[in-house]
């Protein structure tokens, strides 16, 4: 009798622990390269048709002071990853300065630190990147030494080529996991090969927990669309790489439907940074782009979609990050972050089911530009006590700005009110001794990894 007790208690033990790993979200994160704060039709944009993001926003929760940590791709894409503050895992800038990753760097994100991928990957999921990944081209940073079970894309800007002689770059990689399946792909077709590279995945794991990293190499320039987009927006080539990333999320939508895997799947849609100042993309009323540490190179749109969590057609005004990304999926799924090193990211889940009654638990960013703090928001304030690309002149002045009623920083009102510009200079004094300033070293950061004679993964073909 008592056996039979003890077997109906592991069985029921057993159910539940069942249960409880069917309860936990697939995750997906669609991240675009360039796409600025007005390029999507839910964030204002005229300029381009974005029906099916639109959907998101009116099936989920629209963020709209959701930031990034830089306003160039590296940097941004190693927050994300990490749940920190480039400066604080070494990623601001690569060995030479540059303020991005080139083909060949000795220097890539160092696989001591936890990323979402693997935070998931202990959790049970299966793990795939799709796109861009930008944090590494050497074996020990790529995706696949990071927690991704599978990686496709291009690994890092889609300009970085060798069809563009000056830059002295070898030919373009297409890879599947380590190893390189082109060179100089047909850059018209990649919406559209990684859309089905990304369905592909979400059929094959549809009776697992699964994470979908999608980082989306458009509409980053050189910009292609397919020939069935190709022309057919109000926004030239911008404009049609743009409708066809709307296009693909609205594949994705229609297999989650199909595969009935819709309502426990929570979809993070957003960018990189803000839109550059050619091209054709937009930051709507916000000032400055791609680069700057002004709104418009560091606010992106942000949709976050859960049905089984998050209610339909909310909006908040909270601020939020993709830092905060990685610990907010680690609550959700049980898993406890490292202990041993600071993570800047906070947990988001608690305001995820009731985003009009709870609020985000972050109040401050820090804008840095490569290794120079040029500003910070806490609350509605933002002060900047650098130009937005850190060169400062000996006549410069330190802005203040009211981002609630002058989100597009149009007046500085430094002057009117000294008891807010003592007290975030009070938060620029701690971020400079924790993070560092400039070359002024922080106390709490972390270097990146580091390969002493790295190797392209590509030859630039030699001329006769």
């Amino acid at each position: 009798m008592i056996l039979k007790v003890f077997a109906l208690l592991a069985l029921l033990i057993s159910s539940c622990v069942t249960v409880n790993a069917a309860q936990h979200p697939n995750v997906i994160i669609i991240f675009c390269d360039d796409l600025g704060y007005g390029d999507v039709g839910c964030f204002g944009s005229t300029k381009q048709r974005t029906p099916n993001i639109d959907q998101l926003s009116s099936e989920g929760l629209t963020l709209t002071n959701f930031y990034v940590t830089s306003g160039v791709c590296t940097p941004s894409r190693s927050s994300l990853m990490t749940g920190c503050y480039p400066k604080r895992i070494g990623m601001h800038q690569n060995e030479n300065g540059g303020w991005v990753l080139f083909p060949g760097n000795h220097q890539g994100l160092n696989p001591k630190e936890t990323t979402i991928a693997e935070i998931l990957k202990q959790a049970g999921y299966a793990t795939k990147i799709v796109g861009k990944w930008h944090l590494g081209d050497q074996p020990e940073f790529l995706p696949t030494r990071q927690g991704f079970d599978s990686y496709f894309g291009i690994p890092f800007s889609n300009d970085m080529g060798y069809w563009i002689p000056e830059r002295n770059y070898p030919p373009l990689p297409l890879m599947r996991d380590e190893s390189v399946i082109e060179q100089e792909p047909d850059q018209s077709q990649l919406t559209k090969r990684y859309t089905e590279e990304a369905i592909s995945f979400v059929e094959n794991n549809q009776s697992n927990s699964f994470f979908l990293y999608w980082p989306h190499t458009f509409p980053h320039v050189p910009l292609y669309a397919s020939d069935a987009f190709k022309g057919k927006s109000k926004n030239g080539i911008y404009g049609d790489a743009v409708e066809e990333i709307d296009w693909s999320v609205g594949e994705l939508t229609k297999a989650l439907k199909r595969l009935n895997l819709e309502k426990n799947t929570f979809v993070i849609f957003t960018s990189d940074n803000g839109a550059a100042q050619r091209w054709g993309g937009s930051n709507g009323r916000l000032k400055g782009y791609k680069g700057s540490t002004w709104e418009g190179g560091m606010r992106v749109p942000c949709i976050m979609k859960w049905p089984a969590t998050i209610p339909a057609g909310t909006v908040s005004r909270d601020i939020v990050s993709t830092l905060d990304i990685l610990p907010t999926l680690a609550s959700i799924v049980g898993q406890k972050l490292p202990d041993d090193r600071i993570i800047d990211g906070l947990d988001l889940s608690p305001m995820l089911a009731n985003p009009l009654e709870v609020n985000s638990p972050r109040d401050t960013m820090y804008y840095y530009y490569q290794s120079h703090l040029c500003a910070v928001r806490h609350e509605n304030w933002k002060l900047h006590v650098r130009p937005s690309k850190a060169n400062v002149g000996p006549n410069y002045q330190p802005e203040l700005y009211n981002l609630e009623n002058d989100m597009g920083e149009t007046r500085s009102v430094y002057d009117e009110h000294p008891e807010v510009v003592y007290r975030l200079t009070e938060l620029i004094e701690f971020c400079r001794k924790d993070l560092g300033d400039g070359k002024l070293p922080g106390k709490n950061t972390r270097e990146p990894g580091f390969v002493k004679e790295p190797q392209t993964l590509t030859v630039k073909p030699t001329t006769e």
